[in-house]
Parts: structure tokens; C-alpha cells; sequence
């Protein structure tokens, strides 16, 4: 990634820089025009302070961890600190120089699709923030899910946290759902991009799915769920293992 895309990236590293002092908001933008901000504080955030259904979730971890869009490292320091062997991998360079900087022993600068068996033997996969929605569509979600089963331990769990896009009566995200729908694709199949002051990432498609369509982006996977840990709003998070164990 270069650095004019890396806008996440910045927005961690200054917020790191600065103290925490007057944060600048990275905003988010859709595909059909649709802004909406986030607070980089939220990435920093202490284990004490984590929405519920992710401090429970973490029950779920074992073994050697690998966490997936690590961006400033909040869940991978929690685990580190609990005596797990982590490697937390981002495409953004800045948020792995930020992890790094934070004490994270093992970071790397990778995307979701470079992930394979070279990088070792995992037990657990780590997806939270959303992160499941990094498969981007169904095909290269099953794809990844595949290749997840090859580079993973016989009892291998995912812990992946994703929203329910139908819990909405908001016209603005209905039409969109539908206009999707038209193009054949998933309803919450969103395209979208990052913007932080001057820099902005290419678009990209991120994925939501309800329960039901994520137990049908796991069929053929060898994935199968075995945990569900609800939130107090859309977002819940799955965890998952190989089928038959």
C-alpha cells in the first residue's frame, strides 16, 4: 500500500504521535455517496473498556493466534498479555509500525489474500472490528475460508465479528441493499473507501452478512459455527471451527 492510500494507517500513527490529542476523524464513504466518521480512540481502546461481546469472545482464543486487520493491536496486545503466542498482520504499513511501536512482539505488513501456510501453524484466527467483512464478496470469502483450513491446527477456531446489515429501517441503507441485490450481488456487499485529511485508500468491497447468509458463505468451507455472541446492536460475532470436531 502507498503511503498517500495508507489513511487508516495515519490516522492510527497520529493519534499515537499526538497523545491522543485532538483526534482527527477518518471518515468513511460509500459507494453511493453515504459519509459517515469514526474516532480513531476506539482502536486504542483497553481491554476494560471493549464493547461486551468482545471481552467474552476472547474466551475463544488459544494456541497460536493470528489476528487479522490488527490495526493498533488492541486485540493482539490483550492476547499477548495473556501469554499467547500472536502475530497480528495489516495491510497498512502505519498500523503495524503502530503496533509495533506499542509493544505488539510480532507484526507484519500483509493483506488478507498474501495469508498462507508459509507463515506457520495457527490455532486461532482473530477477526473482530468487523473484520470478517476483509472477504469482500462470497467467492473470495470461501476462498480465504479454505485456505484458513490449510494453514490451521485440527481444532483451529475463527472468532469473526461482523453486523447483521437487515437490522435497519433506514431508507438510505434498504436502497442500497436493494440496488445490490439488482447487480446479484449479497445485500450487505458494501463498496466504500477510507479518508484521513489529505490521503484516501482505493475502494474496496467489505462484507456484512446476517446468521443466515454466513452459514451459507460456510457451506463447502469445512467451517461449520459453534458460537454466537450477540451485542446490544447489529454487530455479533461468530465463532467457528473445522466440521467434525
Amino acid at each position: 500500500m502507498s503511503n498517500d492510500w495508507d489513511a487508516f494507517g495515519h490516522a492510527l500513527y497520529d493519534y499515537l504521535q499526538e497523545g491522543g490529542k485532538n483526534p482527527w476523524a477518518t471518515v468513511i464513504e460509500r459507494g453511493d455517496g453515504l459519509v459517515d466518521v469514526e474516532d480513531p480512540r476506539s482502536y486504542f481502546a483497553e481491554y476494560a473498556d471493549w464493547p461486551a461481546h468482545q471481552r467474552q469472545a476472547m474466551a475463544f482464543a488459544r494456541g497460536r493466534v493470528l489476528d487479522v486487520g490488527c490495526g493498533a493491536g488492541r486485540h493482539s496486545l490483550y492476547l499477548q498479555s495473556q501469554g499467547l503466542d500472536v502475530l497480528g498482520v495489516d495491510h497498512s504499513p502505519l498500523a503495524v509500525e503502530v503496533c509495533r511501536l506499542r509493544g505488539l512482539r510480532s507484526a507484519r505488513v500483509m493483506s488478507i489474500t498474501q495469508l498462507n501456510s508459509r507463515l506457520g501453524v495457527f490455532d486461532t484466527i482473530v477477526m473482530l472490528g468487523n473484520n470478517l467483512g476483509l472477504f469482500a464478496n462470497p467467492r473470495r470469502g470461501r476462498w480465504l475460508l479454505r485456505r484458513f483450513a490449510a494453514m490451521t491446527s485440527p481444532d483451529a477456531r475463527i472468532i469473526a465479528e461482523t453486523l447483521d446489515p437487515h437490522q435497519t429501517q433506514q431508507p438510505l441503507h434498504l436502497e442500497y441493499h436493494q440496488r445490490n441485490r439488482d447487480r446479484g450481488r449479497w445485500p450487505g456487499q458494501i463498496t466504500m473507501r477510507v479518508r484521513y485529511r489529505k490521503y484516501a485508500t482505493p475502494w474496496f468491497d467489505y462484507l456484512f452478512v446476517s446468521k443466515d447468509e454466513l452459514r451459507q458463505l460456510l457451506e463447502g468451507t469445512g467451517w461449520t459455527v459453534v458460537a454466537l455472541v450477540d451485542s446490544e446492536d447489529p454487530r455479533y460475532i461468530a465463532v467457528l471451527a473445522k466440521q467434525g470436531r
